[in-house]
């Protein structure tokens, strides 16, 4: 290491900054944020650094620097425009031994501010050595998404909670596992989203139980949304907690890059079930996430796009219900929308569909007949999950029901991915089109007047080479764009 990383307590002490410009500005705003007594050396002070002496939150002397300005100083900032002036204050204050920073001048500088991230009371730090602010500013960003906003609760909770933990729990080893379940579960969650009323009670409880037997415990299961399968479509609550879950149970619509997103040594537990093909059945995997939580275990379910559209999350929640494990569930953007943005088809448009209906196109998923009148109506879109198999036998109802045979349809397949396939016809031309093609699962059907915007909402780049376009005034025939 270059430069020791450490965190000072300037609470009250004398901190001088040399300069009264914009970044001495921007200084001055970091020193009060960490409770410093600022004096600002500067002939002229910028707005800014007028206003905070104008309200007494920062001395000000109006003089050119002089070396005993430093003195009682714990801390000292060069950020004026003059390279002389900005090392005459580096060595005034080594001289003192007093630490020193020289804004965009590592030479000179004895320490240097790194990129923060600002979850007090949490913090953190990021520094390249001085060689790359940018690149540090980038990472904080990086990190920064991580970490959710309320962080500071849960490090305040903690706190609170501190001495009465240790009173309860003796040793070190029980202390440190204790706080490792805590600060990971469900706990933490209530604290995170403001719940803590819950809070207190889960962690009194939990402190109960460790107390009478420190290895017991249950457990908590996460319902996470993985999104229709571009990994960066994953919300940042489904990162943090995929990456807090011991056990992921994952479906086949999950891509590998997403599950890979995982904490390196969870346990990876298959469930994928295909058309035809159910090798693991539902009430396997219900068991699977009892029998994991009740092990104290943090389990995460996760599935393609939202688990609560046709995901099946519902009747995992009632498994979990029953046997009182805690859980929490996580949105996800469902296929539709992912299929249909990365496709350029809105799913609505004042002009041409008012509305818009998810259907099964399994009737067996449904578990209630399908309105085929209803979804034949003008001035909608209607989106079909898991109709790739049943397309023929789709639009033969959609048709008898009154759909025209001319109304716009759409198949994207492998959604959101790089392998993304959109393949545009109308209720005439697209199954012959889409078995032309080949087009595997998964896939979802758009009917619907939206369709024909794809047309002027995407640019030929965008649209070629993956797509098939539809001819509506001939029998089909594919193009290559």
């Amino acid at each position: 290491m270059d430069f020791l990383p450490i965190f000072l307590d300037l609470r009250t002490r004398r901190a001088v900054i040399v300069g009264g410009g914009a970044v001495a500005g921007r200084k001055t705003e970091l020193l009060l944020q960490a409770g410093a007594a600022v004096l600002v050396v500067a002939p002229v002070l910028s707005a800014e650094l007028r206003a905070l002496r104008d309200t007494g939150r920062i001395d000000h002397r109006a003089e050119t620097f002089t070396p005993g300005v430093l003195d009682g100083a714990v801390v000292v900032i060069a950020a004026t425009d003059q390279a002389a002036v900005n090392s005459a204050v580096a060595a005034a204050a080594r001289t003192r031994g007093i630490p020193v920073n020289v804004v965009d001048d590592l030479e000179h500088s004895s320490f240097i501010l790194p990129a923060i991230i600002d979850r007090s009371p949490v913090i953190v730090a990021v520094g390249t050595s001085g060689r790359s602010p940018v690149l540090a500013r980038f990472v904080r960003e990086r990190i920064e998404a991580l970490l959710p906003p309320t962080l500071g609760r849960l490090a305040a909770f903690a706190g609170r909670w501190r001495r009465k933990v240790a009173r309860r729990l003796v040793t070190l080893a029980e202390r440190r596992r204790f706080w490792e379940r805590v600060l990971s579960g469900s706990v933490a969650t209530h604290v995170l989203e403001g719940r803590d009323a819950q809070a207190d009670f889960e962690l009194r409880r939990e402190l109960k139980r460790s107390a009478q037997a420190p290895a017991a415990g249950v457990g908590e299961v996460y319902l996470i949304g993985a999104g229709p399968g571009d990994p960066d479509l994953l919300t940042l609550k489904a990162a943090r907690l995929l990456q807090q879950a011991d056990v992921i149970l994952y479906d086949r619509l999950v891509p590998e890059a997403i599950v890979a997103r995982a904490r390196r040594d969870a346990q990876r537990i298959y469930v994928g079930k295909e058309a035809g093909n159910h090798h693991v059945t539902q009430d396997c995997i219900n068991e699977l996430l009892i029998e994991q939580a009740l092990a104290g275990k943090r389990v995460c379910r996760l599935k393609g796009g939202d688990p609560f559209v046709f995901g099946r999350g519902g009747e995992e929640l009632e498994a979990l219900v029953r046997h009182r494990i805690p859980f929490t569930v996580v949105p996800g953007i469902t296929a539709a929308l992912g299929a249909a943005a990365y496709a350029g088809i809105p799913l609505t448009h004042r002009d041409h569909a008012q509305s818009v209906t998810f259907v099964t196109g399994h009737a067996r998923e449904s578990g209630v007949p399908i309105d085929w009148r209803q979804l034949s109506r003008p001035g909608q879109t209607v989106v079909f999950y898991m109709g790739l198999s049943q397309l023929r036998t789709i639009f033969a109802n959609l048709a008898a029901a009154g759909a025209p045979p001319e109304l716009p349809a759409a198949v994207v397949a492998q959604a959101t991915l790089p392998e993304q396939q959109t393949i545009v016809g109308t209720l005439a031309t697209l199954a012959e089109q889409v078995e032309e093609q080949a087009v595997v699962s998964p896939a979802l059907l758009i009917v619907g007047e939206v369709v024909r915007l794809r047309a002027t909402l995407t640019s030929d780049a965008e649209r070629a080479p993956r797509e098939v376009l539809a001819s509506e005034s001939r029998p089909p025939e594919v193009k290559s764009a």
